[in-house]
C-alpha cells in the first residue's frame, strides 16, 4: 500500500512518462460523472448512450480548455499577472459559448439525425452543455494549478537543500585548510630533523586526510572515528612540541554505536594548540576529557592562554562553527565562550537527532542524543 501511495502521490503524478495515461484517465472520469448526471436529469436515453453522447464532446472540450490550463495559467497566473488572466479567462467564456453552439449546430445534431435518434437537441446556445463545457476547463485547471504549485514548492526545497549542503562542504572546506597547514609543517619539521617517526606521522596524516575527504562527505560519522582523528592530531602535535606543552587526554563511556556531525571538535583542538603555546605561556597546557554516558556526549577541551590576550569571535573557526550549527540543528544548540584569564573554555551544548545505521530496521526507535562540548577558544 505504501509502495502504491508513493507511486500515486510522486511518479503517476508528476513524470512525464505518465502524461497519456492521465489524460485518458481524466477525460474518462469527467465524461462518466456527466453522463450519470444526464441519467438522474432524467434526460432520455440509456446510460451507455449518454456515455457515448458526453465522448463524442471530449475533442471539444479538449480545444476549450487545453489553452487555458497551458497557456493561461503557467504563463500568467503563475507569474502574478492576475488581472491578464481573468480577462482572458472572461474572454475566452465568451468563446466557449460560440464553439458550444457551432458544435452542437455542425457536428453533433447533424450527427443524431443520421444515426435517427428519437431525440435530438436544440440548436443555439444552452444552458446545461455549456455549463458541461465550462466544468471541463475549470476542473483540470484547478488541478493544474495545484500541480505546478507544488512542483514549484519542491523545486524551491530542493535547491535550498542544494544550497545548504554547498554551504556546509565549504565551510567543511574552510577547515582544511588551516588544519592541513599546520599539520604539514610539523611533518617539516620532523623530516629536517630527521626523525624515525616521520613514516608514522605521515600515516596518521593520511588518515585525517582520508576522514576529510571520504568521511565528511556525510552528515554524521561515527564518534569512535572522530575520536581516533582527535587522537592523531594530538599525537601529530606532541611530536611536534615536545615538553614544550603538557598534554592531558583521557576518554570514558561506551563510544560504539554514537554519531556526530564531522569535523566538529578538530578545529576547537587546533585552535586550542595554536593559542597554548604561541602566546609565550612560560608552561603550557592543555586538558581533553571525553565521556558518554546514556547517550551524553561530553568533551571538555581547557587550553592555557596569555591572561593579557583578549578574545575575539572574528576568526574563521568560530565563524565557521556558528555557520555549520545553524545549518545542522538550526535553534538547538547553545554556545557559550568564556575567558577565566589564564585559560579559556567555550561550551557548546547540541540537540541533535540520533542516528539508525542502515542495517537496523526502520522500526526501531529514534533516540536524542545532547553534545555538551565545551571547547577552547578562537581569536
Amino acid at each position: 500500500m505504501q509502495r502504491l501511495n508513493s507511486f500515486l502521490c510522486s511518479d503517476f503524478i508528476f513524470s512525464p512518462r505518465y502524461r497519456v495515461w492521465r489524460h485518458v484517465i481524466y477525460w474518462s472520469f469527467h465524461i462518466t460523472i456527466w453522463a450519470t448526471f444526464w441519467v438522474v436529469m432524467g434526460a432520455p436515453g440509456s446510460f451507455g448512450r449518454q456515455l457515448f453522447n458526453m465522448s463524442l464532446w471530449v475533442p471539444v472540450f479538449i480545444l476549450f480548455s487545453y489553452p487555458l490550463v497551458y497557456g493561461a495559467i503557467p504563463h500568467l497566473l503563475l507569474k502574478g499577472k492576475v488581472s491578464l488572466f481573468f480577462l482572458l479567462v472572461l474572454a475566452w467564456g465568451i468563446v466557449g459559448l460560440y464553439i458550444d453552439a457551432g458544435f452542437r449546430a455542425y457536428i453533433f445534431i447533424p450527427l443524431q439525425e443520421a444515426m435517427g435518434l428519437d431525440f435530438i437537441l436544440p440548436r443555439g446556445p444552452t444552458a446545461a452543455y455549456y455549463l458541461c463545457m465550462t466544468t471541463s476547463a475549470a476542473s483540470p485547471m484547478i488541478v493544474k494549478f495545484f500541480k505546478l504549485c507544488t512542483i514549484k514548492q519542491r523545486d524551491w526545497i530542493r535547491a535550498q537543500q542544494e544550497r545548504i549542503t554547498a554551504e556546509l562542504q565549504l565551510l567543511k572546506a574552510q577547515v582544511h585548510p588551516l588544519f592541513l597547514f599546520n599539520t604539514l609543517n610539523n611533518i617539516y619539521s620532523c623530516s629536517m630533523n630527521n626523525s624515525p617517526k616521520t613514516p608514522e606521522l605521515i600515516l596518521k596524516l593520511s588518515s585525517l586526510l582520508s576522514y576529510m575527504l571520504y568521511d565528511c562527505k556525510a552528515e554524521e560519522v561515527r564518534l569512535e572515528k572522530e575520536i581516533e582523528i582527535i587522537k592523531n592530531y594530538i599525537d601529530l602535535e606532541k611530536d611536534r612540541y615536545g615538553n614544550k606543552i603538557e598534554i592531558s587526554w583521557s576518554v570514558e563511556g561506551d563510544i560504539k554505536d554514537k554519531f556526530i556531525s564531522p569535523l566538529l571538535t578538530l578545529p576547537f583542538l587546533e585552535n586550542a594548540f595554536k593559542h597554548s603555546v604561541s602566546e609565550q605561556i612560560e608552561k603550557p597546557w592543555l586538558s581533553v576529557d571525553i565521556s558518554v554516558k546514556s547517550d551524553i556526549l561530553r568533551c571538555k577541551i581547557v587550553n592555557s592562554k596569555n591572561e593579557f590576550a583578549r578574545y575575539t569571535e572574528n576568526g574563521i573557526g568560530i565563524t565557521n562553527v556558528k555557520k555549520r550549527l545553524e545549518f545542522i540543528c538550526p535553534g538547538g544548540y547553545e554556545l557559550k565562550l568564556n575567558d577565566e584569564g589564564n585559560f579559556f573554555v567555550v561550551s557548546l551544548l547540541v540537540k541533535m537527532a540520533g542516528h539508525v545505521p542502515a542495517n537496523i530496521e526502520t522500526a526501531a526507535i529514534t533516540q536524542t542524543i545532547w553534545h555538551e562540548i565545551p571547547v577552547a577558544a578562537y581569536k
